[in-house]
């Protein structure tokens, strides 16, 4: 299984860069690789990707997630990962943005990918995006959910 964390600060608020986050179906417009992600339900996206010349499609369920601090997922079937954003203040107008994935490599193109830092590359590349994309509105995220998803307890 690989791990990845990477970080970003952003010319923003923490409320502004968490409620754009929540905004799913805008990855596509920062995310390398993704071409559609759709938001099932408050705790369910669908999402089609291509990395590397590989097109999948998962569904990934939204664990946890807390207003202005975090969002935790995990694939629920076929790919394999499982991730959680979080939201730093570090003053009234900049926040930093962590990821943090662990995903598991299938087949032999994605391992030799991952042993070639393809992912860890690719996951700077969309955090890099994201300060673009949400620091070029102006500030202005283009929507919000402001909801509580409780972690599962054990």
């Amino acid at each position: 299984m690989g791990t990845i964390t990477e970080h970003v600060d952003v010319a923003v608020p923490v409320r502004t860069a968490y409620n754009q986050w929540t905004q799913f179906e805008e990855f596509p417009h920062f995310m390398e690789g993704v071409s559609e992600v759709r938001q099932i339900s408050d705790t369910m996206t669908h999402w089609k990707t291509e990395i590397a010349g590989v097109a999948r499609e998962f569904d990934a369920k939204i664990t946890e997630q807390v207003p202005d601090e975090r969002v935790a997922w995990t694939s629920t079937g076929g790919v394999k990962q499982a991730g959680v954003i979080t939201f730093h203040r570090l003053d009234d107008s900049h926040t930093r943005v962590t990821a943090q994935l662990e995903y598991e490599p299938d087949g032999i193109a994605e391992q030799a990918g991952d042993k070639l830092g393809i992912v860890d590359r690719r996951v700077k590349g969309d955090m890099k995006r994201f300060k673009e994309f949400i620091e070029s509105r102006g500030g202005q995220e283009t929507g919000a959910w402001r909801g509580e998803v409780s972690r599962p307890q054990p």
